[in-house]
């Protein structure tokens, strides 16, 4: 399967075809939310989240790095062990978030600049780099791009 690229402009045109109405083909995120949602992983990638722990097996993490880095799909459905589990939204509206995520796109890519060497805490992937987040980052945005229709699936 190809993935959508993970860059900053890619993602806000796609972000900006989303309305408040827009509905999910699956779950029950809404556009707000799935937008912060997204956006929590920017948290993720850098660090931000402290009380972040790995939720597999440690012998696991190396298979799950695998299949990061293969051509499978995310799962529909998945429940992500970290964010917003209650689903309230921290921003009163579809811009602001998108605004969040774009501020936050730009620092993860200046701490990395700033940081190469850095690794941050995956619950489901172990310590990932730059590069990984990347593929991370693709997987994500194409997954929940599929879900809102912004994709085909």
């Amino acid at each position: 399967m190809d993935f959508t690229a993970p860059t900053l402009e890619n993602a806000l045109a796609h972000f900006n075809q989303l309305t408040d109405e827009t509905k999910p083909e699956w779950g029950n995120m809404s556009p707000i939310g799935m937008v912060e949602h997204i956006t929590d992983s920017l948290y993720l990638a850098q660090g931000k989240f402290e009380d972040v722990s790995l939720q597999i097996p440690e012998d696991k993490v190396e298979k799950a790095q695998q299949f990061l880095h293969s051509k499978h799909p995310l799962p529909k459905n998945f429940k992500a062990p970290f964010g917003n589990p209650d689903g309230d939204n921290r921003n009163s509206s579809l811009k602001d978030a998108i605004k969040e995520f774009e501020d936050n796109w730009k620092k993860f890519e200046a701490n990395y600049a700033k940081n190469p060497e850095m690794k941050a805490l995956h619950p489901s992937f172990g310590h990932l780099g730059y590069d990984d987040w990347l593929q991370l980052h693709s997987k994500h945005l194409t997954h929940h791009f599929q879900q809102f229709g912004l994709l085909p699936s």
